[in-house]
């Protein structure tokens, strides 16, 4: 058996606005809308990972998904173009990793980290 896939669920009083809003900050496209569901996708391979927590790190709330980017200053501004808060950052972690946290419009606490 080979996992071929793994899915985020973000919750979302209006999931068509919220996909909008990471088709903007993260050039996803919207592959389809059912109104109750909306679909992102990528135009480039993605590794699989499912990561288990308590807490997000550094003593910080565990955000609901982690999205890896390539330039982690151009996604902090895109964010910000946008109006979402950034909550926690950009920081370079102990163990290494550069990031950020911010609220999408529906609340949801997102970890940006660069690649």
């Amino acid at each position: 058996m080979a996992v071929t896939r793994i899915v985020a669920n973000l919750v979302a009083p209006d999931p068509v606005a919220l996909a909008r809003f990471y088709e903007a900050v993260f050039a996803l496209d919207l592959a389809l809308d059912m109104g109750w569901i909306a679909f992102l996708v990528g135009t480039k391979p993605q590794k699989i990972e499912l990561h288990t927590a308590y807490e997000g790190g550094s003593g910080t709330e565990l955000p609901v998904i982690s999205i890896g980017v390539d330039d982690l200053d151009a996604t902090e501004a895109a964010v910000r173009a946008t109006g979402a808060a950034v909550v926690y950052g950009p920081v370079t972690e102990a163990w290494g990793l550069r990031r950020f946290f911010f609220r999408d419009p529906a609340g949801n606490l997102v970890n940006v980290v660069d690649n």
